[in-house]
């Protein structure tokens, strides 16, 4: 059942919107004023407020200013008798919903409560798939060189920096990438990734800038790039040290610039972005091998993160297992197995050549092949 507040100082107005809500099966409270909605809206959660814009304490507009501050997700629509444009205009501005003049038109208030309820429960479900997509790509691990990593994400994270992520297949460098992300202020805008070691060297171009139509025999349509998908919010170019020399020439412009060209066009494409990589090459020696450009390497790596190995960081792999045993008992619908203490000391043994992605491949097949307890026989049995 949706709650909705009403903020009026006029009793006869609160009454009547009463009457109409509840009439529609909404739960309603009441405030007499700007101070005594604010004390509700932070002690209580409600779908919508339906505030009045002149009040005694604190008017309308002052108490959506405090509520937006103070991050409360209610949906603010606006009533006043003495509406102007000008004042509709500043209240959506600040994150009001709507405004309605007073006396109320019946069919437009509910068919604004109702848009409004659409929109409050479309931030609700927005907030709960990104609690469960930061879950899924969280970093978990509590040893000293995953920690440093953590502080230099949380660091790096608000700016706009770019950012160099180097370190082994399999180590993460893909999860610190979205962990930046979600760290800055582009984190509601897209997160695209280009792996650009699966691209051919021969449409890397086109993926990353997107080409015109006709540009070459198979470009039947235009095609819009990475760098326009990304554009307000982050490119993550993994395997950096696998792209052409051709394709680097063409996003050192872009990150000079900000400015792209489609393949086979001539027209400049501005783009806002900000560019992450990753690497497993030490591109040093790519540099000294001429197979990497040194002036990219300077614009990419204005920070470097090294992920560490996870033979650099056993200590997190009882953390490891333990998250990977939830997350295999989730998807498969059963009972969540358990890996003894020495079964543990037996994959901390293990060299993990493969990083976090072979102990997650390891801990599935053991979910798969072993009993509720998964011991060190089993581990020597089906480490292969």
């Amino acid at each position: 059942m949706a709650k909705i507040l009403i903020i009026d100082d006029e009793q006869s107005i609160r009454s009547t919107l009463r009457e109409i809500l509840e009439y529609e099966k909404y739960t309603i409270d009441e405030a007499k004023d700007g101070q005594e909605g604010l004390d509700k809206l932070i002690a209580n959660k409600y779908d919508i407020a339906l505030c009045d814009v002149k009040m005694p304490k604190m008017d309308g507009i002052e108490l959506l200013e405090r509520v937006q501050m103070a991050g409360i997700d209610t949906q603010f629509i606006m009533i006043s008798a003495h509406g102007t444009i000008e004042t509709a205009v500043d209240a959506t501005k600040m994150g009001a919903f709507d405004f309605v003049p007073k006396p109320p038109d019946l069919n437009r208030l509910l068919l604004t409560v109702k848009n409004a309820l659409d929109k409050s429960s479309l931030v609700t479900e927005t907030k709960t798939l990104k609690k469960k997509l930061s879950k899924r790509y969280e970093m978990i691990g509590e040893s000293e060189s995953l920690s440093e990593v953590k502080e230099m994400m949380d660091k790096v994270g608000p700016t706009d920096a770019r950012v160099l992520i180097t370190g082994p297949n399999g180590s993460g460098k893909e999860l610190v990438a979205r962990g930046i992300h979600e760290r800055s202020n582009r984190s509601s805008a897209p997160f695209i990734e280009v792996n650009c070691a699966a691209i051919p060297a021969e449409l890397i171009e086109s993926e990353l800038f997107g080409h015109e139509k006709g540009a070459f025999t198979s470009a039947h349509k235009q095609r819009i790039g990475k760098f326009e998908q990304a554009n307000e919010g982050t490119l993550f170019l993994d395997e950096i040290g696998d792209m052409s020399l051709s394709a680097q020439a063409k996003v050192l412009r872009a990150l000079q610039e900000h400015k792209i060209t489609r393949v086979g066009g001539d027209k400049d494409i501005n783009v806002n972005v900000r560019v992450l990589a990753a690497t497993n090459k030490d591109l040093r020696q790519e540099i000294a091998d001429s197979n990497f450009r040194e002036d990219l390497y300077h614009r990419l790596s204005v920070i470097v993160v090294q992920v560490p190995a996870l033979k650099e960081r056993k200590e997190d792999i009882s953390l490891l297992v333990d998250k990977f045993l939830d997350d295999i008992a989730h998807e498969y619908g059963t009972k969540k197995k358990e890996v003894t203490e020495d079964g543990i000391d037996a994959l901390k043994a293990y060299d993990w050549s493969g990083n976090i992605r072979e102990l997650r491949n390891v801990t599935e097949r053991l979910v798969i092949m072993c009993g509720e307890r998964i011991g060190a026989d089993d581990v020597k049995k089906y480490l292969v």
